[in-house]
């Protein structure tokens, strides 16, 4: 089909060629004044100028191109053929043939009408199958692109030529003044950007699609929140940088809107290099490789080549999932060993450490629901705390250069068996400085979106079952990141941390759950409270109202990079550490979750019970204030 298409395309440009020549022939009395008897001459003169005229073509390869795509480089490189093929022509005729029987007016008057005539050719056959796509689609639901620029325009041209499009394009909105109130392909420019939301809703649209991919972030993020806002429009956007150097149609790159969207900050992206230097050419282990936040670490560890892999999970599916997706798109490139081992057993730990003597060990193995954990703290203290023990001690004993720990902000004036378990932690790390040539270094950070567990993939769940959408309390503030951003946060920590220190990342203006529940309930092109019903199911065990990220009694400093933050935490000696791990060891003995929390408030001074916590929150309606450096401080 390819090859017939292109022959007949080619048949018709000889046959354009021919009556454009026949015509400039009658048209200039060539036949009046020669007569038939230079007829001879004529033949050739036009068998040589057809040949040169095809052989530019075919090199110019003018017929390889779709033109149904064909866009203003199409056009110059068909016209430069033509120009070409008929100089080549002219200085053939004039310097290796005996006499000029076509003269250079009516050579030029052949080719101007030869060109005019395969334009008007491919124009007229964009237009048919534009005309045809568009009526065998079924274009029902109005829409509005807003962005009228490069992005815009071929996201409309693939709208309307797309069968399975449902979409009718009705306006665009763009901000350059120079396009307000003008048509562009037949559709109106409607006003700026910040006139879309009145408008949208005055015409009755029920879709938009954000086609600006070259706006920055906080432009983005401020459209987007004043169209979330719309009841029944539904969002699609572009991603935030043009991904179309492989071609594929601008449509398919369109995605629903996600609340990452609607954070309200830019992505964090920090600097490769010193993680380059950190990570290239060692022996890189991963406890809890197989997690939502050990599977992203190991797969942005393998972009900075490492000598070795190892995964170490309790889990073997997910294990097995992160060790598959490895193998396949680094095709035995990548050295990964992968070990089915729990972190509670300290000896299998230490022979995974002389096995492989990594050089350096990410810790992201842990127990993390918090009401889980209130239920079953013997769980999260064996796990958590003497889990991470046993591979810190690992660590020592083999020579680890740079043990890292995967923190929380829940480790903050904790209010959680699992908050307080992950200060212990942190704890077992401080008691490390000075004892150990290992560099011991904790990472703490807020929810991530998109791990599992996670309140995102929880609210589209019940979305998409028709509601209602729960959250635990109306008033309930969090911090999130993405997974890539945490995984980054914690390699760039590895790649700066010197000695036993606590990473924290600055990571703007906390969320409202509500809010939150309420901009993707609309961005669902649903109404909330009308379509899907928002329903209080009360605080869990454990949930306190608004997270923090920094102990605000502590002192803090920014290190190079302004995302990243250092908390000065006083030393605990590797004693003071003993005594508090014999009275939970006495504890879990008791078996007794009531006994496990007396030990806990007694190891963990700021470990508070969550109604204490709660009755101050619940007083303040403001989000929590931010300090000089732009990081939330808790109260």
């Amino acid at each position: 089909m390819k090859f017939l298409r292109s022959f007949l395309l080619f048949a018709c440009d000889s046959a354009i060629l021919l009556i454009a020549t026949l015509f400039c022939l009658v048209f200039s009395h060539w036949f009046h004044d020669n007569g038939m008897g230079r007829m001879l001459y004529l033949a050739i003169h036009l068998a040589v100028m057809y040949g040169c005229v095809t052989v530019s073509q075919l090199l110019f390869r003018t017929y390889s191109s779709l033109w149904r795509y064909a866009e203003s480089r199409e056009y110059m490189t068909l016209l430069m053929a033509a120009f070409c093929g008929f100089f080549a022509y002219e200085v053939i005729a004039r310097t290796l043939m005996s006499k000029v029987i076509i003269s250079f007016i009516t050579l030029t008057a052949i080719g101007g009408l030869w060109v005019l005539g395969m334009l008007l050719l491919r124009f007229s056959y964009r237009v048919y199958r534009s005309h045809v796509n568009y009526r065998r689609g079924d274009h029902q639901i109005p829409a509005a692109i807003v962005g009228a620029g490069a992005a815009g325009l071929q996201l409309l041209e693939e709208l309307r030529s797309n069968q399975s499009s449902k979409f009718e394009v009705k306006c665009f909105f763009d901000d350059d003044p120079a396009k307000y109130h003008r048509t562009i392909h037949g559709i109106r420019v409607q006003g700026t950007i910040d006139e879309a939301p009145a408008q949208l809703v005055l015409r009755g649209i029920g879709h938009v699609f954000v086609a600006i991919p070259s706006a920055g972030e906080g432009r983005r993020h401020e459209v987007l929140q004043a169209l979330s806002r719309l009841d029944q429009v539904r969002v699609s956007t572009l991603p935030s940088t043009m991904e179309l150097i492989d071609h594929r149609p601008i449509r398919g790159q369109l995605r629903e809107v996600q609340i990452e969207d609607l954070l309200g900050r830019a992505p964090v992206m920090l600097d490769p290099a010193p993680v380059d230097a950190f990570l290239e050419g060692k022996v890189i282990m991963v406890t809890g490789g197989g997690g939502s936040i050990g599977s992203e670490l190991c797969r942005q560890i393998v972009k900075h080549d490492p000598r070795k892999l190892v995964i170490v999970d309790i889990y073997e599916n997910n294990a097995y999932d992160i060790q598959q997706e490895l193998l396949y798109r680094y095709d035995g490139r990548l050295d990964l060993a992968v070990e089915i081992a729990s972190v509670r057993d300290g000896e299998r730990m230490c022979q995974l450490m002389e096995k492989y003597h990594p050089q350096v060990v990410f810790h992201a193995a842990a127990h993390k629901h918090v009401p889980l954990m209130e239920t079953s703290p013997q769980e999260a203290i064996r796990n958590n705390v003497f889990g991470t023990l046993n591979v810190v001690r690992a660590a020592h004993k083999y020579g680890v250069e740079k043990f890292l720990l995967i923190s929380t902000d829940k480790a903050v004036n904790p209010t959680s068996v699992m908050g307080a378990s992950k200060r212990l932690c942190e704890m077992i790390l401080q008691s490390m400085k000075g004892y150990s040539t290992t560099d011991f270094v904790a990472v703490r950070f807020g929810n991530v979106l998109g791990s599992n567990g996670s309140v995102v993939p929880l609210f589209k769940r019940q979305i998409a079952a028709g509601g209602p959408v729960t959250v635990t309390d109306k008033r309930i503030i969090r911090y999130f990141m993405t997974i890539p951003e945490a995984a980054q946060l914690v390699l760039q920590a590895g790649a700066q941390a010197r000695k036993n220190e606590l990473f924290v990342l600055n990571m703007g203006q906390p969320v409202k759950i509500l809010e939150l529940a309420e901009n993707l309930i609309r961005l669902s092109g649903l109404v909330p409270y009308q379509d899907i019903d928002i329903v209080e199911t009360g605080l869990r065990p454990g949930e306190k109202l608004y997270e923090e990220l920094l102990i605000a009694s502590r002192d803090i400093e920014q290190t190079e990079n302004s995302q990243i933050y250092i908390e000065r935490q006083p030393a605990i000696t590797p004693r003071e550490l003993e005594q508090k791990l014999d009275l939970l060891q006495k504890a879990l003995e008791e078996d007794s979750p009531a006994a496990i929390r007396r030990a806990l408030h007694q190891v963990v001074p700021t470990f508070l019970e969550p109604e204490e916590v709660n009755r101050t929150q619940g007083r303040e309606v403001e989000l929590p204030h931010q300090d000089r450096h732009g990081v939330a401080m808790g109260g």
